[in-house]
Order: structure tokens, then C-alpha cells, then sequence
């Protein structure tokens, strides 16, 4: 893969990144795998960046990620962002996964945020207001 493609396959990590005020060093392609090195101005920002990344490929097997803390780094406000999505006719929970978080797998995060109205991923229904979860 080259340096988009991975951009596009851990894109809700590099969001991650963006959103927690963590500063990359380095993002490059070495030895096949997507390198990326920084730091991240606290243990929470650097674990939701982790998070972000695990929710792309669990596996993570084709990149190398080196965070360490810089607490001179602003940190990002701590009130989670809940967004909403009413949900159109064809969608899926791993539709709609795939739409926030660039990962279909990752819809059980949308159907936990959502249980006091979803009793199985699979049974959603048009014009439901569902709360997507920040990564």
C-alpha cells in the first residue's frame, strides 16, 4: 500500500490525531508498514488515538505507532461530541459505521451508544435518530 491508501484505511485515527491535539513527528510508509510517531499531550488523547486505530484494522499488523506524552501540547476539551444521524432508507449500522468511522466493523460502538432504543444491530428503521459516538 502507499501512504493514501493507508491514509484512507486508518483515516478515523488520523481524525483521532487531529481532534486530540497530538503532534506527528513522522507519517511515512517504511518497510511496507504505515509509520507514525508524535506525541499527544496527555495518557487520554494518546489511548483514544490507540482506540481510533484498533477500530480500523485490531490487528494493526501493517503499522508501527509511537506516541509518547508531551503535556506541554494544549490538551482537546474532554467533552465527548455525541453527533446524531437519522438514519435513510437502506442504511445499516455497518453502513453508517463505515460513514463516520472509515470502519463497517466498528457498528457495535454505534448499537452500545444506542441500546435504550436498538434491542439488535440488525433491526434499524428509517427516521430513527441514532447518537454516533466520538472515537
Amino acid at each position: 500500500m502507499d501512504l493514501e491508501q493507508f491514509k484512507q484505511k486508518y483515516a478515523g485515527a488520523l481524525e483521532a490525531v487531529r481532534k486530540n491535539n497530538v503532534r506527528l513527528d513522522h507519517l511515512h510508509v517504511q518497510d511496507g508498514k504505515l509509520f507514525m510517531q508524535g506525541a499527544a499531550p496527555n495518557e487520554a488523547s494518546k489511548n483514544r488515538v490507540w482506540d481510533a486505530i484498533k477500530a480500523a484494522d485490531p490487528t494493526y499488523s501493517d503499522l508501527t505507532c509511537n506516541l509518547g506524552i508531551d503535556s506541554s501540547l494544549p490538551a482537546p476539551s474532554e467533552a465527548p461530541t455525541v453527533q446524531t444521524y437519522t438514519v435513510q432508507p437502506g442504511d445499516t449500522l455497518s453502513k453508517i459505521a463505515k460513514h463516520f468511522y472509515g470502519n463497517a466493523n466498528a457498528y457495535m460502538k454505534i448499537f452500545e451508544e444506542n441500546r435504550d432504543q436498538l434491542s439488535d444491530p440488525d433491526k434499524i428503521r428509517a427516521g430513527q435518530v441514532l447518537r454516533i459516538p466520538a472515537v
